[in-house]
């Protein structure tokens, strides 16, 4: 039994996103950032790692006996999967190409997941100024800028796709994944379609703003803060083929009123 509880878990990742944020925020906008790219050819600068290695010296310091997962270093126990026990997993920026053209919708992921499953989320992003924090059966909030004020997060009522706003991300990905004709479907039927790529689409699911948040093409980092927060906020996830799981290579968040119709439309396209 772990003497921890998930708020004890919960403040840690919040004090380890804000450290991160002092050493990414300096690197934005850098002139001299070191840009390599990894052999899947997605870019990696110096600040993935910094922050990384900031985030990984934080939780060792209060949690040594857990496992690590993150984008750049791998794991701790060099096991890739859903495991059990705890493990922290990490997207040191979840957006890097954005942050090297100087976009501000990037952001440090940091969650806990238990026997697999996340439990606790945080996600900074500040050059947006904002953040937001959940874990499961405590609710989400957020905060902006240098304010101490937590709002709690909240999805919408919306109660049916044709009423809805909705975020795919990239078409690309849904055509590689096989679902094109499911994304013509799907954005054909929805009231409003916005294409924002990585965390922000999903926490503004959590917040209210989206009803729906969706893509193929993602690894557990990309997701596992995602699902607590999103949940938190009375919100369901699952990937795109309607699995509780951050493992399975996709994700969609909703407002939970419109998830199974979505789920409908989402489904790989008809050979």
């Amino acid at each position: 039994m772990t003497p921890f509880t998930l708020q004890d878990d919960l403040a840690l990742a919040r004090v380890a996103v804000a450290n991160a944020d002092l050493v990414s925020l300096a690197r934005f906008r850098a002139q001299d950032l070191v840009v390599t790219t990894k052999p899947d050819r997605t870019p990696v600068t110096d600040a993935d790692q910094a922050v990384e290695r900031v985030i990984r010296a934080t939780l060792g310091a209060s949690r040594p006996e857990d496992d690590v997962f993150g984008e750049e270093m791998g794991t701790d126990s060099n096991t890739i999967g859903s495991r059990p026990g705890r493990q922290w997993i990490i997207d040191p920026i979840d957006g890097t190409a954005g942050f090297l053209r100087g976009l501000p919708i990037w952001g440090t992921l940091v969650a806990l997941a238990i026997d697999g499953v996340p439990v606790v989320g945080a996600i900074s992003a500040p050059a947006l100024g904002k953040r937001w924090f959940g874990a499961t059966g405590l609710g989400s909030w957020s905060t902006t800028g240098g304010s101490r004020e937590e709002v709690p997060l909240q999805v919408s009522e919306v109660r049916a796709v044709a009423d809805a706003t909705v975020s795919y991300n990239s078409i690309g990905q849904w055509v590689a994944d096989g679902r094109q004709e499911s994304l013509l479907a799907l954005t054909g039927r929805a009231w409003r379609t916005r294409a924002l790529g990585d965390f922000w689409p999903y926490m503004l699911v959590a917040e209210g703003s989206l009803d729906m948040a969706g893509e193929p093409d993602l690894q557990p980092y990309d997701m596992a803060a995602i699902q607590p927060i999103v949940e938190g906020a009375g919100g369901r996830f699952s990937s795109l083929d309607g699995e509780n799981s951050v493992w399975s290579g996709s994700a969609l968040a909703t407002n939970g009123l419109i998830h199974d119709e979505v789920l409908s439309l989402a489904k790989r396209d008809q050979a």
